[in-house]
């Protein structure tokens, strides 16, 4: 794997996948066993050059608060207060607790929470595996980052994988980015940058957007500021001015797609006597009406055009109706499945597949039923056959149980690659589930604020300390994350950590193969055809002959090649949906007033919408720690200019902002960059309460709501707040 030797130092190529929206190769520089620095891809065309926090990485790496050895507690829960043990009494106790609870109980009172983490092939989600070969657990159900995106795509097209390479934007001739900000989201390996040599060929990028985004400043001709929770009402809008005017590609409509008439009666008004006209917009959204009727016809006419459609806006109280009001706006321009356009699903593309991908996350071992909870039908997080709990209601779950409705009483709480105390809505709710358990046990890199309330913490490797191998996102690569340095301290990857405790347990056949046989069984798997030169490379791009383009041979075949839909076609409407018979989930896209929105009567008490973005200096909740990265953008909330002067707020005064839910007091930048009526403070940030329960790290989801929308959104951009000067 080494490439060249300078003054002593190895250079080894690995690729970084901490769940910021890329998968970055990265040259990491080790001299006696320690890392010293970590340089960008420097190879063959197009690189695939990291951000911030992944030249920081070192610093995580070698963090102060970084778990080193296997800890149990010895004060209070959340009070970060651990004594040093053993691997074997680690172990020896979690097995045990497992055990105990599972034959008092029953298995489903074991809870298993788990997110992205790194994502990768071989240690993802391993603890899984142990917990259903020793009898089984309860999970929940939803991705939190962009649930109603799946909704829409799974409805919409039969796949959630919808997405374009984006070096297939250089195709497009009209860019819109509706909430989505690659500049600092990366979302995709390199989108910003070949957004701007799209920008540079002649491409028109426009950014719908609460926020005047990095993305907005640096890469659109045109920013067009819209209140949070109504971009569909836009949309819809749009659709209107598309079909009063006659623009909409009705060929492909009508080749491709059903349902397009009953849409067309509830945006022309014939079914509740409301045309969702630009006007009727307007008022809602806060665009002017002659801003949607202008963006309507360029999207209709200049093809082609790629609506890049953020999970921003699906994060809110009617998230679902945002990405498939876009999916039909797509359909309706016959963008979909064409160079330079986009299917207009969601712009930020999954990891566990998509493209020609023939591997998914966490496919090195053979799938182990869960024996006492029946998965969806058809096996994905979206398709309402779900019996789980929903993420955002799994404090509830663990707080009222059996009694309050829920599958089980729930005792014990297993965490992985997750740092869920941060992560979920509704913190100082999920504090009082944590301390309501029986036994919680953590893996954990860091001293997190979830690993805080562990009562065993295990000790787990960075990606620098281990092999694996990861998918490619927004281009068809496949990287491999080679193993730079030794761990530090006694941490185990997931995978080492699961084998020795399946054998704690008693359990066979949990894997009798070593992590280097199953990484060649995986490349063997993914096409690559030498795995020794992609170890040494570090990546292997996928021979593909154009940008890959989702959807091309249903188009380009339809006789042939059916959408994975039951009309297979494009579905407008959605039968599926219908059958729900759900009001809230309508067979059609619709505007549905959210909750915590203007109208909502909290406004009068919390005026301000509080939306809760992505900063460069983290990814989620990873990275709050590093100390370069808080210099560069220490946590803050924003606020517009007017809003600050009418509560007597100036920039860097610390502030209140509360609502029922909690309070956090931080620093406020104040601003032109962002509309009236709205608030950003951003996501990640590690809850620091003081001896008042307020939070004075700046913890987003002590503000925001445990409910999801109708079809599985999670609310993070639908919260009211007020701010005073503290």
């Amino acid at each position: 794997m080494t490439d060249k030797r300078v003054s002593g130092e190895i250079i080894l190529p690995t690729t970084c996948a901490s769940h910021c929206g890329g998968a970055c190769l990265l040259k990491v520089h080790v001299k006696d066993g320690r890392i010293t620095r970590l340089e960008p891809d420097d190879g063959e065309e197009p690189q695939l050059r990291g951000c911030l926090r992944g030249w920081a990485y070192r610093q995580r790496v070698y963090a102060p608060d970084r778990v080193l050895y296997p800890m149990k507690r010895v004060g209070e829960r959340g009070k970060g207060n651990f004594q040093r043990i053993s691997w074997e009494e680690a172990l020896d106790k979690v097995a045990s607790e497992i055990k105990r609870v599972r034959d008092t109980y029953g298995p489903k009172s074991i809870l298993y929470l788990y997110l992205g983490g790194d994502l990768v092939w071989l240690n993802a989600s391993s603890i899984r595996r142990v917990l259903a070969m020793a009898g089984g657990f309860s999970t929940w159900w939803a991705i939190t980052s962009f649930q109603g995106g799946m909704f829409a795509a799974y409805f919409s097209y039969g796949t959630v994988f919808a997405a374009n390479t984006r070096d297939d934007l250089l195709n497009s001739r009209l860019i819109v980015m509706w909430g989505w900000d690659p500049a600092t989201t990366i979302s995709g390996c390199n989108s910003a940058w070949f957004l701007t040599q799209a920008k540079e060929r002649g491409a028109k990028i426009i950014a719908i957007d609460p926020w005047y985004s990095d993305s907005a400043a640096a890469l659109a001709q045109e920013w067009i500021p819209i209140r949070p929770g109504t971009d569909a009402a836009m949309a819809i809008a749009m659709a209107y001015v598309m079909i009063k005017e006659n623009l909409q590609d009705q060929g492909f409509l009508d080749t491709y797609t059903v349902g397009f008439d009953k849409f067309k009666d509830y945006v022309m008004g014939l079914e509740n006597q409301v045309p969702k006209s630009p006007t009727w917009a307007a008022a809602i959204t806060g665009v002017p009406a002659s801003v949607i009727e202008r963006i309507a016809r360029e999207y209709a006419v200049t093809k082609p055009g790629a609506l890049m459609s953020g999970i921003g806006p699906g994060r809110t109280a009617f998230g679902e109706q945002f990405h498939r009001a876009t999916i039909t706006l797509a359909a309706m321009s016959g963008n979909v499945g064409v160079h330079g356009g986009d299917a207009a699903a969601r712009a930020w593309e999954s990891l566990a597949g998509g493209y020609p991908y023939p591997l998914t996350i966490g496919q090195a071992l053979p799938w182990i039923p869960n024996p006492v909870e029946e998965p969806p039908k058809s096996g994905l997080l979206c398709d309402y056959t779900y019996p789980q709990v929903h993420y955002a209601k799994v404090a509830d779950a663990i707080l009222k149980g059996g009694a309050g409705g829920y599958p089980s009483d729930y005792k014990l709480l297993f965490v992985e690659n997750t740092n869920y105390l941060n992560s979920l809505p509704n913190t100082n709710k999920i504090v009082k589930a944590l301390n309501s358990l029986e036994f919680i046990v953590v893996l954990e890199q860091c001293m997190t604020a979830t690993a805080r309330y562990a009562d065993v913490l295990l000790p787990t490797t960075t990606f620098l300390e281990r092999n694996d191998i990861a998918p490619g996102v927004g281009l068809a690569f496949i990287g491999m994350q080679n193993k730079t340095i030794e761990p530090l301290g006694e941490c185990k990857s997931q995978m080492e950590i699961a084998k020795a405790l399946a054998e704690r347990m008693g359990i066979e056949g949990y894997d009798d193969k070593t992590d280097e046989e199953h990484l060649r069984d995986l490349a063997t798997a993914a096409g690559i055809p030498d795995y020794e030169a992609f170890r040494k490379k570090g990546i292997y791009r996928l021979p593909l002959s154009e940008p890959y383009v989702a959807f091309k041979k249903e188009i380009d075949d339809p006789e042939n090649h059916h959408f994975p839909t039951p009309s297979g076609k494009i579905e407008i409407y959605s039968g599926q949906i219908a059958k729900m018979g759900n009001p809230l989930i309508p067979p059609i896209p619709k505007y549905i007033e959210p909750w915590e929105g203007l109208n909502d009567p909290l406004a009068k008490e919390y005026p301000l919408q509080l939306i809760t973005n992505h900063q460069k200096r983290r990814a989620n909740a990873q990275f709050d720690n590093i100390p370069w990265l808080r210099e560069l953008m220490p946590q803050a909330v924003v606020m517009n200019a007017g809003d600050a002067e009418a509560r007597g707020i100036k920039d860097d005064d610390v502030v209140r902002v509360f609502n029922d839910r909690g309070e956090v007091r931080v620093p406020v930048r104040v601003t032109q960059r962002l509309m009236p009526g709205v608030a950003i403070l951003p996501a990640g940030a590690w809850y620091d309460p003081d001896e008042k329960g307020i939070d004075r790290a700046g913890c987003a989801n002590v503000l925001t709501k445990d409910e999801h929308s109708p079809g599985g959104s999670f609310p993070y951009n639908s919260a009211l707040v007020q701010i005073q000067k503290a």
